[in-house]
């Protein structure tokens, strides 16, 4: 599946023949990711994208969460997707990252509103959360460009490299979402 975010900038669901790339883009970012995502310390092969995407594509088949490259012109320069997905209740998380070179430019905004469109109108979903560490300021700048309201603050509630951290908690109904 591909989503179009602009012209040559798409998201896609990964492919076995992507790790090497998504491997090259964790690797390349790795300090720049570090401190918000606990698997960057863990992908230290290609192997490890190679699992990860034929997990990805395992849930994605069972409907457990759907996983996309952010693709600009051919190049893997992020990832983005949702996961932690409840039918029952209709809402999911998202989460995502980007290359530091991409940072800064909108891409994220871009990126996010495009997949909130299709969990909303395509999954017919009615609640996207996102979770973030308190000093990931891009992402609480990107959720609330998107409409994002934080729900509440969980102490303590995430281990980052041995460290707890508290964990902020957005939502976004689809009723605020379309009254934008």
């Amino acid at each position: 599946m591909t989503l179009t975010v602009e012209p040559g900038l798409v998201l896609r669901n990964y492919q076995e023949e992507d790790a090497a790339s998504l491997f090259a883009a964790v690797e390349e970012n790795r300090t720049h990711l570090r401190p918000w995502l606990i698997w960057v310390d863990a992908t230290l092969k290609e192997m490890h994208s190679l699992e990860y995407i034929r997990n990805a594509r395992q849930e994605q088949y069972d409907q457990q969460s759907i996983a996309f490259g952010i693709f600009r012109e051919d190049k893997l320069i992020g990832s983005i997707g949702m996961h932690q997905w409840d039918r029952r209740l209709r809402k999911a998380q998202v989460g995502y990252w980007l290359a530091q070179a991409e940072t800064g430019k909108g891409v994220m905004t871009g990126c996010m509103g495009v997949l909130i469109n299709y969990l909303f109108d395509q999954l017919e979903l009615n609640k996207v959360e996102l979770h973030y560490l308190p000093g990931n300021t891009k992402s609480a700048a990107v959720a609330q460009r998107l409409g994002f309201r934080v729900e509440g603050v969980l102490r303590d509630s995430f281990l980052m490299n041995g460290t707890l951290h508290d964990l902020v908690v957005a939502g976004l109904l689809k009723k605020e979402y379309r009254r934008r």
